[in-house]
């Protein structure tokens, strides 16, 4: 069918074109405005090693070069990242939060609940529901040519999701701290059990030197007030839900509403049309 013809046809059934837009409308919206809406926890930080005397350089005793900034994570503002999603994090929000029975109670709320009921479905929580539930509504963002990064948590309760954040960076901060000063304390260890059995005196003030070094790290480690990521902006959470963007949503619904309205009606207008056939051909003349 030719394209002029097929719009022909369009025209010719518009009111059913603007009867399925005003059904899509109807039902889109009604789904938009039926859709629960989150409250999003933002705080903003930024690799301690990038807004001060780095903690490593102190931790080597020599200071990083002047105005060298890597934006990528790197050292211990790395492992923060890492530390935000781990298995451990999911544990510890299992523990100290009520994130795994408010998904419990998510999962068996009508009419989701009813289907899973009748299929057989599971319906209690567990820890890996919470990773899913973490990876789902964390985000990590680096700001453009700047070394921030800003973490955003969603949840449907307002407290409960400044609550979950500032908790996930603690820990975080925490994890980190807690194995420099492992590491620091095994070395220290490790060094004077060395030199209680070494007679060698050369090799003896070479373990002193050692020795020093991981105290040093230890005091460093013990003082500093952050030593994977500083807080630009402490966690913080809005006064009403923005998620999901309900004008946003509308929007684009009423733009795609009437393409789709069009297009099914394309759809069987080509459907029901004939098979264009073939023309046959003239018979030549007679030799």
């Amino acid at each position: 069918m030719a394209i002029e013809d097929l719009l022909a046809q369009l025209w010719r059934r518009r009111w059913r074109v603007a009867l399925l837009t005003l059904l899509f409308l109807g039902g889109g919206g009604g789904a938009i405005l039926a859709l629960p809406r989150s409250y999003v926890a933002e705080a903003v930080v930024a690799p301690s090693e990038t807004t001060g005397i780095a903690t490593s350089a102190l931790l080597s005793g020599a200071l990083p070069p002047g105005n060298v900034v890597d934006a990528r994570p790197a050292g211990n503002f790395a492992i923060y990242l890492g530390a935000l999603r781990s298995a451990e994090a999911v544990a510890m929000l299992a523990a100290s939060t009520p994130l795994v029975a408010q998904i419990a109670e998510r999962r068996a709320a009508p009419p989701l609940g009813d289907l899973r009921r009748a299929l057989g479905l599971r319906m209690e929580a567990d820890a890996d529901d919470l990773r899913d539930w973490l990876e789902r509504n964390l985000g990590v963002t680096q700001t453009t040519g700047a070394v921030t990064w800003t973490l955003t948590l969603a949840h449907r309760d307002r407290d409960g999701a400044l609550d979950a954040l500032s908790r996930l960076h603690a820990f975080a901060e925490a994890k980190v701290r807690a194995d420099l000063a492992q590491m620091a304390r095994r070395r220290v260890a490790a060094l004077e059990e060395r030199l209680s059995r070494e007679p060698d005196v050369y090799i003896r003030q070479s373990l002193y030197e050692l020795l020093a070094q991981q105290q040093r790290a230890g005091v460093v480690v013990a003082a500093d007030e952050a030593v994977a990521a500083r807080l630009v902006q402490a966690p913080m959470v809005e006064r009403r839900p923005s998620l999901p963007n309900r004008p946003l949503l509308l929007l684009l619904l009423v733009v795609a509403a009437p393409v789709a309205a069009a297009a099914l009606v394309a759809a069987a207008v080509l459907f029901r049309a004939p098979a264009a056939r073939r023309p046959l051909a003239a018979p030549g003349p007679a030799e």
